[in-house]
């Protein structure tokens, strides 16, 4: 009786290893189809757009499986205490990275059509947004794997960082827009390349409370921080 209670021990953990490992290779694969969704904008290279665009499936898959790994663990299991915030966060986690890869490309497709219009002015906000959430992402992956909350706090305190950009990002593009009626169209796709990047923003303040959960056992106590916003409630172009 006691061998067999060791093996179940044992292969309940091999089982949430291999969670957090799937959740690791999903938030691989999301990080890396942003990072290359930033540069197919940066150089306007649509062959790699075309790329990252087929690989959101690959994501979309691994949160299928995820899903169904989980309900059996919490079938089979019946999972308590520390095991069960585990099991149920990465649930969450998983939706936050599939949202991720989802706007990653959305990202891919416009640098696609930008790359049929002419090159607007240069501006520096799109690159920026794109290296602090980039930053953003990868510490909160990195705070998902090595459990550790304070990193997980300083990337849920940078959300409002990454509205304060946006919103100064989103003025940079009117400017050009009144300046010149030519850059109405492409302005308008670098303005949904911006809301998309900062809802990845949003997504890793979403698992950085879920990290701060899993380790605390309670939720962030204080109010999101959240920067100033000159946009109507109703101005989304980031859903897509």
């Amino acid at each position: 009786m006691t061998i067999q209670n060791d093996h179940t021990v044992r292969s309940y953990d091999e089982e949430l290893v291999h969670l957090i490992n799937l959740i690791a290779r999903m938030g691989g694969l999301a990080e890396a189809g942003f990072e290359g969704a930033l540069k197919a904008v940066a150089k306007r290279d649509s062959e790699l757009a075309s790329r990252i665009i087929a690989g959101d499936a690959e994501i979309d898959t691994l949160e299928s499986d995820i899903h169904a790994f989980t309900v059996r663990l919490l079938a089979l299991r019946q999972p308590v205490a520390q095991d069960l915030r585990l099991i149920v966060g990465a649930l969450k986690v998983s939706g936050d990275l599939e949202r991720i890869g989802d706007y990653a490309a959305n990202v891919a497709k416009r640098a696609i059509i930008l790359n049929e219009l002419p090159p607007v002015k240069p501006t520096a906000g799109i690159p920026r947004l794109g290296r602090l959430v980039q930053s953003m992402v990868r510490d909160v992956l990195d705070a998902y794997v090595g459990r550790d909350n304070d990193r997980a706090v300083r990337v849920w305190h940078q959300d409002q960082e990454v509205d304060d950009m946006y919103t100064s990002l989103f003025r940079e593009l009117i400017t050009y827009m009144m300046e010149d009626p030519r850059n109405i169209t492409p302005c308008t796709h670098l303005m949904f390349i911006a809301k998309n990047i900062e809802r990845i923003g949003d997504h890793a303040t979403n698992i950085a409370e879920t990290v701060h959960f899993l380790i605390e056992g309670e939720g962030i106590r204080e109010n999101r921080p959240k920067g100033e916003s000159i946009l109507p409630q109703s101005f989304d172009p980031g859903s897509e």
